[in-house]
């Protein structure tokens, strides 16, 4: 059954490569092609004339980076002053934070677009990369994380002197990778797809990102055909891809160990 499963998530992207390596004549054949005949590169060439990807691809690698560090490194802190530091309404604090899990983006991007503009960053890069330094659910999820490990482990650490830091970077953090490397997968593939955000604060075309260079290749000034767009869809992909793979073993050992630990 996962194996039908596993063939049914994994056709269209099978299908999106192979379209993008065939020229476009032969493209959306019925019954559908799965082997790329024939085989073509000339349809990656056509997408750097049409929109300069390069300098969006160059953008979203800065963008995703940066935030997915700032926020990995703001949830480490923030989850670890939930789950061993005790201190006066910490529950309620907890719980209020959670509450922002209910809330749309939409619903927010007001307010933060008046803060952007009121610090002169709209249509720039840390429009985009400082409101993301701060996710609610990595907190929660390394914070649940952080809970499953025993506190005795802690109680020897000071014993021998050390402090919050140590304990955390040098004790938690390891113990912890797969939960992180599950964080670094939703946080990246977050920041990678968001269309929404970079549609509001950016508007030259030397700081869009991938997302908004797709829909710019699709249907904007210089529409590409489709054959082209799938291979430009193809290059998002493939990183977000190739990082869970590189992952992916952390990623189930943290969704097993989080099921077995409760």
């Amino acid at each position: 059954m996962l194996l039908v499963l596993a063939v049914i998530m994994a056709s269209p992207i099978v299908w999106l490569i192979s379209q993008s390596l065939t020229v476009e004549r032969f493209a959306f054949q019925l019954p559908p092609g799965w082997i790329p005949v024939p085989f073509t590169l000339d349809n990656f060439e056509q997408i750097f004339p049409l929109v300069p990807f390069g300098q969006m691809a160059l953008n979203s690698v800065i963008v995703a980076t940066l935030s997915t560090g700032g926020a990995l490194l703001t949830s480490v802190l923030a989850a670890y002053a939930f789950s061993r530091l005790a201190f006066r309404g910490r529950e309620f604090i907890f719980i209020t934070m959670l509450t922002a899990l209910m809330v749309p983006v939409q619903l927010t991007v007001i307010p933060v677009f008046i803060m952007m503009r009121n610090l002169h960053l709209v249509d720039t890069l840390a429009a985009l990369i400082l409101p993301a330094l701060v996710n609610v659910f990595a907190i929660f999820f390394l914070r649940q994380y952080f809970n499953s490990i025993p506190r005795e482990l802690d109680e020897a650490a000071r014993i021998d002197g050390a402090g919050h830091l140590w304990i955390l970077f040098r004790m938690l953090v390891p113990l912890s990778s797969p939960a992180i490397s599950a964080v670094i997968i939703i946080l990246f593939q977050l920041s990678w797809n968001d269309y929404f955000d970079p549609l509001i604060f950016i508007n030259s075309p030397q700081n869009m990102t991938l997302p908004i260079g797709l829909v710019s290749l699709q249907g904007g000034a210089a529409p590409g055909p489709v054959v082209v767009v799938f291979a430009a869809v193809t290059l998002v992909v493939v990183p977000v891809l190739v990082l869970f793979l590189v992952f992916q073993r952390q990623f189930v050992a943290s969704v097993a160990a989080s099921g077995i630990r409760g």
